[in-house]
């Protein structure tokens, strides 16, 4: 997931906002230099993208960008 604030004088807000998010609805992530990696289960992980992308939105313009695979392991999980 990466979130980019549109026409703010700064992202912070914006970016911190959909990281609560995340925090508020008990996804496991990784924030990355140029994204931020969630892992669980999907009805949870696609719930927690609506509420990042509300939560981050609530601040500003925004946009969100999702890549979604089923093949990549989980950090701390063995296949």
């Amino acid at each position: 997931m990466s979130v980019y604030p549109l026409r703010q004088e700064e992202v912070s807000p914006g970016i911190g906002a959909a990281l609560d998010a995340l925090t508020e609805k008990g996804i496991n992530y990784e924030v990355g230099l140029m994204g931020t990696m969630l892992w669980g289960e999907d009805n949870e992980i696609f719930l927690a993208l609506l509420a990042a992308f509300r939560k981050a939105a609530s601040v500003g313009r925004t946009t969100m960008v999702v890549t979604i695979s089923n093949a990549s392991p989980w950090p701390g999980k063995e296949e």
